[in-house]
């Protein structure tokens, strides 16, 4: 599979001719979504879900199609009847001739007194890859490579390493990164490489790799 990293939290998977997209959102380029087959959004905030990106996805492939939590698809759903499916913890489903698990059903807490709103990951292709959202969610199986998180309000670098070091992916790319500058990511690359205990990779938007 080819993994792109696009800003923030958006990645694209592609293999066998197929596309798939995860939280094409706000900070990631408007054409993230473009050529997507499937689209799946981890949850409800402006940095992962994006209505103008799937809009502009799901009319450019009149056969893509969205997975997504429930308070994401009834604010898409509408538009596209059939092409909008609601799933949850535990799921599993192929789409586009991916293998998806789903995990995980609350966002991170970011404070005491802000609401917690449901979020969820994705097991792609027997653990291939996994995209957490925004949460420290463990699998209940092994990772070969992990999307991670690695800033965010709700969030400490010793969180993330001992993330790392729980999930014990092969890799760790960073995500969620759009509000980490150039000038700090150094002693984030060196703290998560150093301790981590994988092989802890970045990639610019528009780099990718084989996983």
């Amino acid at each position: 599979m080819k993994l792109t990293k696009k800003s923030h939290a958006c990645v694209r998977i592609e293999k066998g001719g197929q596309t798939l997209v995860i939280d094409p959102g706000g900070f990631s380029e408007e054409d993230a979504a473009l050529g997507a087959d499937v689209i799946l959004v981890t949850h409800e905030h402006a940095d992962h879900f994006d209505e103008f990106r799937l809009r502009a996805a799901m009319e450019n492939n009149p056969a893509a199609e969205i997975y997504t939590l429930k308070s994401v698809a009834e604010r898409i759903a509408a538009a596209f009847p059939g092409r909008v499916h609601t799933v949850g913890h535990g799921d599993a489903f192929r789409a586009a001739g991916f293998d998806v698990q789903v995990h995980g059903e609350l966002h991170a807490v970011i404070h005491p007194d802000i609401p917690r709103i449901t979020n969820v990951g994705y097991l792609i292709d027997g653990g291939k890859v996994f995209h957490p959202g925004d949460a420290l969610t463990v699998p209940d199986q092994a990772v070969e490579t992990l999307m991670l998180p690695v800033m965010a309000p709700w969030s400490k670098i010793s969180e993330v390493i001992d993330y790392v070091r729980e999930v014990r992916p092969r890799r760790a790319y960073d995500i969620h990164d759009a509000l980490l500058t150039d000038l700090a990511r150094p002693i984030y690359d060196h703290q998560i490489g150093a301790l981590g205990g994988a092989d802890h990779q970045r990639l610019r938007p528009g780099a990718s790799a084989e996983v």
